[in-house]
């Protein structure tokens, strides 16, 4: 597979090599040893989750507090959806810069995001279902909810929607980015950093 760091620092692309036969195809979806190498995250899953949306749905953004904090592996294994990552970690040298990444399951690409970064999606086809590695068990109240549609982040969720935006009710009114600063309620570069250590490129 290859791995490539994004516009986000501390969120990665992840490419497989698809091997395919007459039966179909196979391809491996995640490899601790490379990514460890690759990025310098060391990444242990505890709980996998599944969503299934409809065309248009925008789920996020979505964080967890630090700490516990929550890495996460994301793919896409039926459909097709417009991920998107953003940097809110206060204090970043790219606080506010996204990186968005189309993943579908026929290619098998993937998204890594660190601890302290917000993750949302885009539903580009009817039931399309996205599947969540996570490092750590969900932990009551300490789930970030930020607001997806935030337009000072530049997220070209326009470019992508065939309709009107499907959101839940608690994401609708999630706050900004902004106002979740004003409140305390994001996570700092430096605390990242000191519970998750430096990435090796980024120590370089």
């Amino acid at each position: 597979m290859r791995i490539e760091e994004t516009a986000v620092p501390d969120a990665y692309r992840i490419m497989p090599r698809l091997l395919p036969d007459a039966r179909g195809s196979f391809h491996e979806s995640y490899r601790n040893d490379l990514l460890a190498a690759e990025t310098g995250h060391r990444f242990l899953p505890r709980q996998v989750n599944y969503s299934t949306s409809a065309r248009n749905t925008v789920r996020g953004l979505h964080g967890v507090a630090i700490p516990p904090g929550q890495a996460k592996l994301v793919s896409c294994v039926r459909g097709v959806l417009l991920d998107v990552v953003v940097d809110v970690r206060v204090g970043s040298p790219t606080f506010g810069r996204h990186d968005c990444t189309v993943l579908d399951a026929r290619s098998g690409r993937a998204v890594f995001v660190a601890e302290g970064l917000a993750h949302g999606f885009v539903a580009l086809t009817d039931d399309t279902c996205i599947s969540y590695l996570c490092s750590t068990e969900y932990v009551p109240g300490t789930q970030l909810d930020l607001r997806a549609l935030d337009g000072e982040l530049g997220i070209p969720w326009a470019k992508w929607l065939t309709g009107d935006p499907l959101l839940s009710e608690k994401d609708a009114n999630a706050p900004t980015v902004a106002e979740a600063a004003e409140r305390g309620l994001l996570p700092t570069y430096e605390q990242c950093l000191e519970l998750y250590g430096k990435p090796a490129r980024a120590a370089a």
